[in-house]
Order: C-alpha cells, then sequence, then structure tokens
C-alpha cells in the first residue's frame, strides 16, 4: 500500500489554503473554519515548507496569495471538489441515472437570464437531488472560464474561440452560434450613422474580424459595464449598439433591432468544464438539459434578431 509523504498536503490543509485566500486573511479563515488564528498560521506554514514556496504575503490588513499561493489555492479547489465528487458519486453508483450534489455554475449575465433559467428548471424536474448555484460574471478577460480554471466553479457558460487559449486541463463544447443585430432607438432614418454606444464582452475571431471590416462602425463614444446599461442607453437615444442575441431577448419596445444581413457577425456560447469533472454526473446531467433546451431556444433567438 502506498504511503503518504511529507510533502503530501491533507485535505484540510487545503481547506485551509482555500479559506484563507477566500477571506483574505488567517483571522477570517479562522473563523470560517472554526479553528484559531494560530492553527490556520502554523497550517499555511507547514504546507508552504512541504511545498517549498511561500504562498502568502502577509501584512497588517491580511494575506494575499502569492503567484505561487494562487496556484496552490486553484489546484487545492479542484482536489476538495473532485472529493466532494467522489463521495456523491460512490454513494449514487447503485442508481447509474440519478445524480446529486452540489452544481457550481459561472454564467455570463445575459445566459443566466435567458438561457439558464429553463434549463435548470428541467434539471430540478429530472434531478431533484441536484443543488445548482449559478454564478454571474463578467465575460471579460478570462470570463467565465477562469472560474472553472481556478476552481470556483464546475462548468461555465462562455464564449468560444476568443483570443485567449483555454486554460490547461479544462475542455470545451459549443452549444450554439449567437447571431449579433443592430439595435438603437425608434425615429432613426440611418440608424448606422448614429454614435456608438459599446461594452467589452468576449468574442469569437469570427466577430472581431467583420467588425474590423465594417468602415461604418465608428469608434465609441460610450462605454457600458454590461448589456443592461448599453441597452438603456440605447433606448435613451444616446447611440446605436451591435448586440447579440441572448442580450436582445425581452429587449425593451423602446428600442429597434435590425438585422445586420447575411453575413451577420456570430459568436459561439458553449460550457467549459475540467477534463475529471465533465465525466461527473452533475455535469453530464446539465449538459444533457442544456442541449435538449437549446434546439428551441436558438430557433426563436435567431428569429429576433
Amino acid at each position: 500500500m502506498a504511503r503518504t509523504t511529507d510533502s503530501d498536503l491533507a485535505p484540510h490543509e487545503l481547506r485551509v489554503l482555500v479559506a484563507a485566500a477566500d477571506t483574505g486573511g488567517f483571522s477570517a479563515a479562522a473563523g470560517t473554519l472554526g479553528l484559531t488564528q494560530s492553527a490556520v498560521s502554523h497550517s499555511v506554514r507547514g504546507s508552504e515548507r512541504k511545498i517549498g514556496a511561500v504562498l502568502f504575503e502577509r501584512g497588517r490588513t491580511g494575506a494575499r496569495p502569492t503567484p505561487a499561493g494562487e496556484k496552490a489555492v486553484a489546484h487545492a479547489r479542484h482536489i476538495l471538489r473532485l472529493l466532494d465528487v467522489l463521495t456523491a458519486e460512490a454513494r449514487g453508483a447503485a442508481r447509474p441515472d440519478a445524480a446529486e450534489g452540489t452544481l457550481r455554475i459561472a454564467a455570463f449575465r445575459s445566459a443566466a437570464l435567458h438561457l439558464l433559467p429553463p434549463v435548470l428548471e428541467r434539471l430540478r424536474a429530472r434531478h431533484p437531488t441536484i443543488e445548482p448555484r449559478v454564478r454571474i460574471v463578467r465575460e471579460v478577460g478570462r470570463g467565465t472560464a477562469g472560474e472553472v480554471a481556478d476552481g470556483k466553479a464546475d462548468i461555465a457558460i462562455a464564449t468560444l474561440g476568443g483570443a485567449a487559449p483555454l486554460p490547461p486541463g479544462l475542455v470545451a463544447n459549443e452549444l450554439f452560434e449567437e447571431p449579433y443585430a443592430l439595435v438603437h432607438a425608434p425615429g432613426h432614418a440611418v440608424p448606422r450613422s448614429l454614435p456608438l454606444v459599446d461594452w467589452a464582452e468576449n468574442c469569437g475571431s469570427y466577430t472581431r474580424g467583420w467588425w474590423a471590416a465594417q468602415d461604418w462602425i465608428p469608434k465609441a463614444t460610450v462605454e457600458a459595464e454590461d448589456d443592461g446599461a448599453v441597452l438603456s442607453l440605447v433606448s435613451g437615444g444616446h447611440g446605436m449598439a451591435i448586440m447579440p442575441a441572448l442580450s436582445l431577448d425581452g429587449a425593451p419596445a423602446s428600442v429597434l433591432i435590425t438585422d445586420l444581413g447575411p453575413n451577420r457577425p456570430t459568436r459561439q456560447v458553449g460550457y467549459v468544464t475540467t477534463s475529471e469533472l465533465a465525466r461527473s454526473a452533475v455535469v453530464r446531467a446539465l449538459v444533457r438539459e442544456l442541449r435538449a433546451t437549446l434546439p428551441h431556444d436558438v430557433s426563436l433567438l435567431s428569429s429576433e434578431a
């Protein structure tokens, strides 16, 4: 039988690292875990000794992970999550079609508002023992996929084909192509001549290429934090915007949506998870419901745009 070595980190040590990173300090982590501050500090020092690297910068305002600490915490989250999945899957082994346990989902705003609700309704009806937890994350930079890479989510609804490569250890699959459309306030004979209202949400290489080839698109005069703010600004007559279909689902009557033609830009929307969690019952259950729900929803979205 294999023996543990002095360099092995035990699950309780991993939980201390995650708690210290999440709370920003050893005292706060101690309160979360029901330990003393000295016990947390001792555990972190032990982990640093075993790994051979400083994992946290200590200061008067708390503790912050070093670059080595960020990697260690991300791996710790993944390992602890796999231990949770191990327990749930072993418990449900006698019921192959059943799935149970927590399912952490990261999604960008429009997907959380318009895509996930019917999917989660079907999931709960078929698997009442799955507890979905949705975290809304801005789809900029590392976006929702970064939540999976950092061990904060089991699966992400994400934009695929962006400039940033998929982090190692993650797998991605496309769900549908989301078309873009021109949105503007009514009463403008030439809406393409209006100022541009924009926001920095991830898009694929095809959309970026299409955008660069359009000489009628001006530099943004107004930039907003999210698609809801963009719609509000457009509705108020501050300009036009080019937005993906999910963001236009349920758009107010105070804006008009104009098709951008047969060569309109699209972006790939899919899911991202880890290679290990892709085989778990909870992730597979969600993917089945996503694929079962999408064909109808996507056709509606495309016709609106």
